[in-house]
């Protein structure tokens, strides 16, 4: 199968670096590019790509926006934000308006093309361990969805439709475990952890793992360290 993508981003040069690395490859084919998230926004609704790499800061419409009206709109197509800085607001923000993850511009060729394919195929290509940074960083920002604990050891009301084996699932996924750790701490299999991961995810209605650390530091189910 090969990967549709859509470059975004107001720098031809960059562009064009990024078509060349992808070009490059087999199983991934540029098929547009965008100086700015208006037009992201377009050629996705035009071409429904399995990936578009948005940049954050473009003219016309920025990459949160268009990032949150591609997610909004009920396209299957994933969001991979590119950024200059790791630890940056604006990634962070777009990772909450349902990006899948994000990369450093400077990201090596194989580390890209890796992350696309990761992408593509539905999982979050931000280490979880990066995401704990971001919202350490920005928890202050975070809406608070806490409400309803009569105590600090209570449950929050928003995770009530949750079993306790999925509680643990999604702490341990907010705690950056990837799934094989997940399975090791809880004496289960990988497709098992899988199975849990995908439950939470929808009965908590999220679009992918990256939200589901966000969700777990908005509930008070983790508190950054």
């Amino acid at each position: 199968m090969t990967i549709r993508v859509v470059l975004a981003d107001d720098q031809a040069l960059l562009r064009k670096g990024f078509r060349m690395i992808l070009d490059a490859e087999d199983d991934i084919s540029v098929i547009g590019e965008a100086a700015d998230g208006e037009a992201a926004v377009h050629l996705v609704e035009l071409y429904q790509p399995d990936v578009v790499l948005m940049d954050v800061r473009m003219p016309v419409l920025d990459g949160i926006e268009a990032t949150r009206a591609v997610t909004a709109s009920g396209s299957m197509t994933h969001v991979l934000i590119l950024t200059t800085f790791d630890l940056d607001e604006y990634a962070f923000s777009a990772l909450r308006a349902g990006a899948s993850g994000f990369l450093l511009k400077d990201v090596p060729p194989p580390e890209l093309t890796q992350a696309i394919r990761t992408i593509a195929h539905g999982d979050a290509v931000v280490s979880p361990r990066i995401t704990k940074r971001l919202l350490e960083e920005y928890a202050h920002n975070l809406p608070d969805l806490s409400e309803g604990s009569a105590d600090d050891d209570a449950m929050p009301a928003v995770l009530g439709g949750l079993t306790s084996r999925e509680r643990e699932v999604l702490i341990a996924v907010a705690e950056g475990l990837s799934n094989v750790e997940i399975g090791e701490r809880l004496f289960v299999s990988e497709a098992t952890v899988k199975s849990h991961v995908g439950r939470v995810l929808a009965k908590l209605g999220l679009r992918n793992r990256v939200q589901a650390v966000v969700f777990a530091f908005q509930t008070g189910l983790v508190r950054p360290s």
